[in-house]
């Protein structure tokens, strides 16, 4: 079954792509959800005439975004958490690098952050995707409280 999503959904594509699905998953799924719709000719024909007209917008979004990136990438962040020794008390997970960005000045959404959990003090890496073409790596510091 090809459907065109109307949202980005998490492990199947973009917004606006068409992509095959199992037939259960879409009707039962997706379409009640208002994630997509059926890919019938007509409705790639217009999605073909909106993709053209969005490719100029679209080139401004992404240019916003690379210069976002490009000021993630010069923030030193470091994360304060309660530790024994090396080993933290709980774990650092996206939130929490999320919201040391928003004290840095950059708010970003959690749910485009790809941090894992970190239950030890060090350096590590999060995957901020900004924008479909830009995915930017993070890199921050978790440092135990004195």
């Amino acid at each position: 079954m090809e459907i065109i999503l109307k949202k980005d959904v998490q492990n199947l594509g973009f917004k606006d792509d068409v992509v095959t699905v199992k037939a259960g998953y879409g009707r039962n799924f997706l379409i009640p959800q208002g994630f997509a719709h059926l890919a019938t000719s007509s409705a790639k024909k217009v999605l073909a005439e909106n993709l053209k007209q969005k490719a100029h917008k679209e080139a401004k979004i992404v240019d916003d975004a690379k210069k976002i990136a490009e000021a993630l990438k010069a923030l030193e962040i470091k994360i304060t958490a309660k530790a024994g020794g090396e080993k933290l008390f709980g774990s650092i997970t996206n939130i929490d690098v999320a919201e040391a960005l928003a004290k840095a000045g950059q708010e970003i959404d959690r749910k485009f952050i790809t941090s894992g959990i970190v239950k030890r003090t060090g350096k590590y890496f999060a995957n901020v995707r900004l924008h479909r073409d830009v995915i930017v790596e993070l890199p921050y510091e978790i440092v135990a409280e004195q």
